[in-house]
């Protein structure tokens, strides 16, 4: 029995850590075409967005983890809006890295994602994605975003288990390159309600606060960031 068990992890951990064939051309860019069709247009973006907050609010607090402070919790709201709240030093380089991390999170998921997807790693992807929600769903404290969590992590373990090697292939290249190219339009956003005298403690602003340092600069590193890793994660997902 015992050497059955392992046999069985061994398997499941072949499975995981191997390689699958990359898809063809045609589905690359059919998951191009579909990504830029949610993220452009308004009306599915209002809906879409709700994973890129996923992916910033959980870049906030696992940065803020890894930099020593107390997570407390993690919020998301129907207006596609978010919270994390984290107890530590009010200044320093580990309330910095926090605050920087939210912007950046989806732009640099989604690099990661392509770089995995480029060495042929489909399911070890899936399942990262699906470890990483279920971390961020166990420190939401919200019934909302509990529900948002989880609908997008069942998707995830649906795909996962019950879809075919093509299916799965699909999907992952869609959620990455949905993750780059979303993770440039929300510092666009960001950028034109500051310039209509809104947001005024947006993240820019709290480092700004943080570190003297002008919020546009960190508004650009926000849109350099983002764009990079389109550029990167887009030559990787298309071969280039």
């Amino acid at each position: 029995m015992v050497s059955t068990a392992s046999a069985s992890l061994a398997s499941l951990w072949d499975e995981v850590a191997g390689t699958q064939p990359d898809p063809d051309l045609w589905v690359v860019v059919a998951t191009l075409v579909a990504a830029l069709a949610v993220v452009v247009p308004q009306a599915p973006w209002r809906i879409a967005r709700n994973a890129i907050t996923i992916a910033h609010e959980g870049g906030h607090g696992l940065v803020a983890l890894l930099t020593g402070r107390t997570l407390t919790g993690i919020r998301l709201h129907s207006d596609t809006s978010g919270l994390t709240v984290s107890r530590g030093k009010p200044t320093g380089i580990g309330m910095i890295l926090t605050a920087a991390a939210g912007y950046t999170a989806p732009p640099l998921l989604g690099l990661g994602g392509a770089s995995l997807l480029g060495a042929g790693r489909i399911t070890l992807l899936l399942w990262l994605a699906t470890a990483l929600l279920l971390a961020v769903l166990a420190m939401i404290r919200n019934a909302y975003g509990a529900v948002s969590v989880l609908v997008t992590g069942g998707t995830f373990v649906l795909v996962s288990w019950l879809a075919g090697p093509q299916v799965q292939a699909a999907f992952a290249y869609a959620v990455v390159w949905f993750l780059l190219l979303g993770g440039v339009r929300p510092a666009f956003e960001l950028q034109a309600k500051r310039r209509h005298g809104g947001a005024g403690d947006s993240d820019a602003d709290q480092l700004s606060r943080l570190t003297h340092v002008p919020a546009g600069l960190w508004l650009f590193l926000f849109h350099a960031v983002s764009v990079c890793s389109l550029l990167g994660g887009g030559r990787w997902l298309l071969g280039l």
